[in-house]
């Protein structure tokens, strides 16, 4: 062999050598960065929410909630023993008269027998999964004799909490995802998570212990889902229909659960957070909320002043649209900066308005007229002034008030 050959082989032979050494070493470099990866992002179990590692259902808070695990539970027993057993029998049968041993196929046509058992067992197994079944849905749909009765409203991506019978009558709030959050989510979601990541809201439902509370569903755009699943509760909420569920949670907490339609982009940012407390403490935050909302009964003919309606907008801007246009109105991806818009640039300051009204891009950006005629007010002069936009235009209340008509 000549020297040339050699040394072919001899380099050959050295990359099989540490092509297994470098494999193992690239594996062993994913496993740690994944690893570290899993670390930086560690978070642990929410109380009230998903779990790490989570394989079963959350754990229930009310009676219906306990019926439907162990409702859960016996349906998939009794599946798995349907399945063990018709298959137990196939194979034993496929089995036991294999060609190999000398058995050849029967020749018949219909046996009574088989027709009998096959139409009567099948009849009993739904009967059995049927009875327990239908008595747990009718349960969940008695929504009659409740203490409190509270209309949820979904918009795109938020809901509406609106107490309209029993102690805290006329409360009447929009629940929205924390802004940080939204912001942290923007940026990647990068470094410490909190638990509650994308659960956490600025203004949580809040109910009494101990008390059956009826939720009344609907929608102002499209159809989205109310959903608890420690208090057992899914119900869609459908634009131009009313549906209705309750629940009655026997321990006080926080409980979280999310829109369960598909309802648009925003879908995973519209959290559902119910917070139960006792008698006391909801009685409590009753008063407080009175306080606060006969503290926002603005007149709709007051004339405001540049300074002051932009103080105010930039606290509505704030809460409701810089989790989307970003606290420096530059926008992100598809959503559109509002510094330098040229409709917020517009003299004609009724463009801005019948947007926040009506929305526009088919619900990309969402109607927003569930805010009051002051609030709409002031978050449209406070973007018509702030950032690089100094065109000196107000709006006043009353200009949103006509525009509603």
């Amino acid at each position: 062999m000549c020297k040339s050959q050699k040394q072919t082989n001899q380099v050959t032979t050295m990359k099989r050598i540490s092509n297994p050494l470098t494999s193992l070493l690239q594996t062993a470099g994913a496993w740690t960065a994944t690893a570290a990866f899993s670390a930086a992002y560690a978070v642990n179990d929410l109380p009230g929410g998903p779990a790490v590692r989570q394989w079963n259902l959350h754990p229930a808070v009310t009676k219906i909630a306990e019926e439907q695990h162990w409702l859960h539970n016996f349906m998939m027993i009794l599946c798995t023993v349907i399945f063990l057993a018709v298959f137990a029998v196939m194979f034993y049968s496929i089995w036991k008269h294999r060609k190999s041993k000398g058995h050849k196929p029967a020749n018949f046509h219909e046996s009574v027998t088989v027709e009998i058992i096959w139409t009567i067992v099948p009849f009993i197994i739904v009967i059995l999964m049927a009875l327990p079944a239908t008595k747990v849905l009718v349960a969940s749909k008695d929504t009659t004799n409740a203490d409190l009765t509270i209309k949820t409203t979904g918009y795109q991506w938020k809901w509406g909490y609106d107490y309209i019978k029993g102690e805290g009558e006329g409360i009447s709030f929009i629940s929205t995802l924390d802004s940080t959050h939204r912001e942290m989510s923007n940026n990647g979601a990068k470094g410490v998570i909190p638990d509650d990541y994308l659960f956490k809201v600025d203004n949580p439902m809040v109910v009494p212990v101990g008390k059956k509370v009826r939720i009344i569903t609907t929608a102002n755009d499209v159809i989205h889902a109310f959903a608890v699943n420690s208090l057992g509760i899914k119900q869609d909420a459908i634009p131009g229909f009313v549906r209705d569920t309750w629940f009655r949670a026997e321990k006080t907490g926080n409980y979280y659960g999310q829109c369960q339609e598909l309802c648009g982009k925003e879908h995973a940012y519209m959290p559902i957070h119910v917070k139960v407390v006792t008698a006391a403490e909801y009685a409590t935050w009753v008063d407080g909320e009175r306080k606060k909302a006969a503290a926002k009964l603005d007149d709709p003919t007051k004339v405001w002043t540049l300074d002051d309606i932009a103080k105010r907008g930039e606290k509505v801007y704030a809460a409701n649209c810089a989790a989307c246009h970003q606290a420096n109105g530059k926008g992100a991806g598809p959503i559109k900066a509002i510094d330098g818009s040229a409709v917020v640039l517009d003299a004609d300051k009724g463009k801005q308005i019948a947007i926040l009204l009506n929305g526009q891009n088919n619900g990309a950006m969402p109607a927003w007229k569930q805010l009051s005629d002051t609030d709409i007010a002031a978050v449209i002069s406070y973007t018509k002034n702030n950032w690089s936009n100094k065109t000196g235009q107000i709006v006043q209340p009353a200009d949103v008030k006509t525009a509603r008509k």
